[in-house]
């Protein structure tokens, strides 16, 4: 599912954050990283969900090789993984429930399939009754739990968390 190879990423102008990492993750597998503020670890998962590339090594996501993979195989690669950002990325001017159709409305899901998934979790994560609230009106609580909803709507293959 996951594999890399002696995987280095630096920043501008010679800042390291991440030096030769070798890693591999099977599917079934639950992984945790810990580690210290500013180790590597968001790093590592914008490198597997393809939002940065390595400096060099080998990403390897769902057999597709995401130092070669070019935008389109990047975005069908995201509509295998779900994604909790550690800052929630909900969107401001968008319902509960929008945000959490979000990516289905981006796969052409029509309307109230999107919205009877959405519903189904809503229930799940005890937020029905805030399915029409915007997001500001949220606890960071609430919001994170909207944010896992929107990571779990389309059955991943792969999540991955920062921090949730």
């Amino acid at each position: 599912m996951i594999s890399l190879s002696t995987v280095h990423k630096t920043y501008p102008p010679d800042q390291r954050a991440l030096r030769s990492v070798d890693l591999t993750v099977k599917e079934g597998d639950f992984l945790f990283i810990a580690g210290a503020s500013g180790a590597g670890k968001s790093t590592l998962l914008k490198l597997l969900f393809g939002a940065e590339r390595a400096t060099s090594g080998q990403v390897v996501v769902g057999g597709r090789n995401l130092q070669s993979v070019d935008r389109e195989g990047i975005a069908h690669l995201r509509r295998e993984i779900g994604v909790i950002f550690q800052d929630y990325k909900l969107l401001p001017n968008r319902s509960v429930i929008d945000n959490i159709c979000f990516g289905l409305e981006v796969l052409g899901v029509p309307r109230s399939d999107r919205h009877r998934l959405a519903r189904k979790l809503l229930v799940s994560i005890g937020l029905e009754e805030r399915e029409s609230s915007l997001p500001q009106t949220l606890s960071g609580g609430e919001q994170q739990r909207v944010s896992i909803a929107r990571a779990l709507i389309h059955h991943p293959r792969l999540i991955l968390a920062d921090e949730p």
